[in-house]
């Protein structure tokens, strides 16, 4: 059995942190969680907590990226500098996926998702469409990539829930794919269903999903495969979902509705489902995604740094759908980032302050993205969950004086000190203990980008 004490530490339906806990592992879980200031003390007295190693600060729930694409990390730098929109920006993402092999691959994604172990992430959602060769050729392993990011995450110490997904037009009328886009084509919903049956991650820390590129990249009598293969088998289901006004107005014209419309009508929204974006929703949509319950993961610093827009939060999370949050391109991996931009964003979209207590940001940033992805038993410092624990620093130049209910509006990845998953400390002292995340990060880099 581990112990650890908490200076601070944020439980299960409290507004703010409380302080001294103690919290007790064993086999990767949590088996007692005992607050010392008012709470009593744990039935072995002080040999207990002399056993116990201190975490100074603020220990909240591992935090969940609930939507990831691990090759756009090669990006950061690259495209911010210059005019355009989403569209121009896609073309130069295509240039880095075309150069991606599994080996490249797995250098890539582990020094990303080491990145994010080091931020506190302790579980991400790949959103993973490189499936085949450059020319659309299938590998001889035709799930090779996926392995590489199942693998990447295993050496970066976090979890993973593959969301493998089906990417078979380039527009909504049905155009085919043509240049980088080839790699990601299955040729049609059932043999992408085919192909990803075959993927057996081997390994606790791995879950398979499925995703819906977007109602560009799959067509309408097509969508049912996918959702009703995600629900066979029991596992969530990802959808890019009105990122761009643009696809919006390209399904209105092909199918006379508005995207989530189309994916209500063949069977795709529901609990199990997360919308990702969702930026661009009318009022009748977003009774649609409440309504089914269908969650949605926003991914603010991605849809600002791509002028995508700002998406209604406020109206989304009380029409009833669950909100989680993502990375989505890695222009910056800090969920504390992602969690202040849903309320400082949305004090923008309606000029009014105080529409996210800190605990709903804590929420989104934790239990929330872990069900969206399919972890259930991770997300909260309770008995019986995961053993993801999330120490941040109260004493440095960002949170000094920052009382610890505000560090969801304070703190940053940088100020992330301790992170353990599953039981085993990956991080400590702001230090990952297998990856030399900025070396490995560069080499993977410039092997990708030639500089």
């Amino acid at each position: 059995m581990t112990r650890w004490l908490a200076e601070y530490a944020w439980l299960p339906d409290h507004a703010e942190p409380t302080p001294e806990v103690l919290i007790e592992v064993e086999d990767g879980r949590i088996t007692a969680v005992a607050p010392l200031v008012g709470g009593g003390t744990p039935t072995a007295g002080v040999e207990v907590l002399r056993d116990a190693t201190r975490l100074p600060g603020l220990t909240v729930p591992g935090l969940a990226n609930a939507h990831s694409h691990a090759f756009h990390r090669a990006l950061r730098g690259r495209t911010q500098g210059g005019r355009g929109d989403f569209w121009s920006w896609r073309d130069v993402m295509y240039d880095v996926a075309a150069r991606l092999d599994p080996d490249s691959y797995l250098a890539l994604a582990r020094a990303a998702y080491a990145e994010m172990a080091l931020a506190g992430i302790t579980c991400v959602g790949e959103f993973h469409y490189l499936h085949h060769g450059p020319d659309g050729t299938p590998y001889a392993d035709p799930n090779a990539m996926g392995a590489a990011l199942i693998e990447a995450a295993a050496h970066a110490g976090i979890r993973l829930t593959l969301l493998d997904t089906c990417y078979l037009t380039a527009t909504v009328d049905g155009a085919p794919l043509v240049g980088a886009q080839r790699r990601f084509g299955d040729g049609d919903a059932l043999r992408w269903a085919e192909r990803v049956s075959g993927i057996a991650p081997g390994n606790d820390h791995a879950r398979v999903g499925a995703a819906i590129h977007s109602v560009r990249a799959v067509p309408a009598e097509q969508l049912a495969t996918v959702a009703g293969w995600a629900d066979r088998n029991g596992v969530p289901l990802h959808v890019h979902l009105s990122e761009q006004p643009a696809e919006n107005d390209a399904c209105r014209a092909v199918h006379g509705c508005t995207p989530t419309r189309l994916l209500a009508d063949h069977g795709v929204l529901g609990p199990h489902t997360t919308a990702v974006h969702a930026t661009h929703p009318t009022s009748a949509d977003l009774a649609l995604l409440g309504e089914s319950r269908t969650g949605i993961c926003l991914c603010p610093t991605t849809e600002r740094d791509l002028a995508d827009g700002i998406g209604p939060a406020r109206r989304m999370a009380e029409a009833g759908s669950p909100l989680s949050l993502g990375s989505d391109s890695h222009a910056v991996i800090d969920l504390f980032e992602e969690a202040r931009a849903v309320e400082l964003d949305e004090r923008l979209r309606t000029r009014r302050r105080g529409h996210f207590t800190p605990a709903d940001l804590c929420t989104a940033a934790t239990v929330a993205g872990h069900a969206a992805l399919g972890w259930g038993d991770a997300g909260r410092l309770a008995v019986g969950d995961r053993a993801d624990l999330v120490t941040v620093r109260l004493d440095s130049a960002r949170t000094a004086g920052v009382p610890p209910v505000g560090a969801f509006h304070a703190a940053t990845a940088a100020d992330v000190r301790h992170v353990v998953v599953d039981g085993r400390t990956v991080v400590a002292d702001g230090r990952h203990l297998t990856v030399d995340v900025p070396t490995e990060l560069r080499d993977a880099i410039e092997a990708v980008t030639n500089r």
